[in-house]
């Protein structure tokens, strides 16, 4: 692999690392291999520390792919607990209110899910990267801040359940870029007269990139540590 002139690297993220942070461990794996000071490496899509699945790395002169990997189409699984919120939509933090469920049936999840799909606006997080006066939202959260944050037009392609058995509701969802999972938990929830939050999300592809042909960072580590064939 000549990293330097350009590789596209598919990894998945493992649970509790930052996207940062997988940048981190590969480029400092790249640049122990090669003996240099720096290389260039970047991630196309974000993902929650909470989040685990498909990331895609480029290396060196290929970082100049990444936003057009950026604008695949996307798909992930994600895992709802319904009747209950919290402040972040996911587990980060503590659940601040709950909410009645007696009433959701898997007819009403159904309906109810049909008004996601197509183009739709979505108010991103309070807890996410978004930037406002120059200051990410997260940061105005942590303060105990009042911060108001613009709609994006968005589109969801598919919304299939995969499973339902109260208060646990588990989705495929096939999304544009920019999309907020969390945001869409908060979003159904909102619409079954009730709560949800976020409990597990694993991105299970980009584009044509699919989970299967991932590696995990030790994965690498033992690619980069096997005696290279001459080009």
């Amino acid at each position: 692999m000549d990293f330097i002139e350009g590789e596209v690297l598919y990894f998945n993220k493992p649970l509790h690392w930052t996207s940062f942070s997988l940048v981190n461990k590969i480029r400092w794996l790249i640049s122990k291999q090669l003996k240099v000071k720096k290389i260039k490496v970047g991630h196309a899509g974000t993902l929650d520390p909470l989040a685990t699945g498909v990331m895609i790395l480029c290396t060196g002169r290929a970082t100049k792919l990444i936003e057009s990997f950026q604008y695949q189409t996307k798909e992930y699984v994600a895992t709802l607990f319904l009747g209950a919120t919290t402040p972040s939509f996911d587990l980060e933090k503590p659940i601040d209110k709950e909410y009645p469920t007696s009433h959701i049936t898997r007819e009403l999840v159904e309906t109810k899910l049909q008004q996601f799909i197509g183009s739709i606006e979505q108010i991103p997080p309070v807890y996410s990267a978004v930037k406002v006066d120059g200051k990410r939202a997260y940061e105005y959260a942590r303060e105990g801040a009042d911060v108001e944050l613009a709609s994006k037009t968005l589109v969801i392609d598919e919304l299939e359940i995969l499973a339902f058995d109260l208060p646990v509701l588990k989705l495929r969802i096939v999304c544009s870029k920019g999309t907020y999972i969390r945001a869409l938990a908060r979003d159904i929830g909102q619409a079954l007269d009730s709560g949800a939050h976020l409990t597990e999300l694993t991105r299970t592809r980009i584009g044509n990139v699919t989970i299967d042909q991932c590696m995990t960072p030790e994965d690498f580590e033992k690619f980069l540590k096997l005696p290279q064939k001459e080009p």
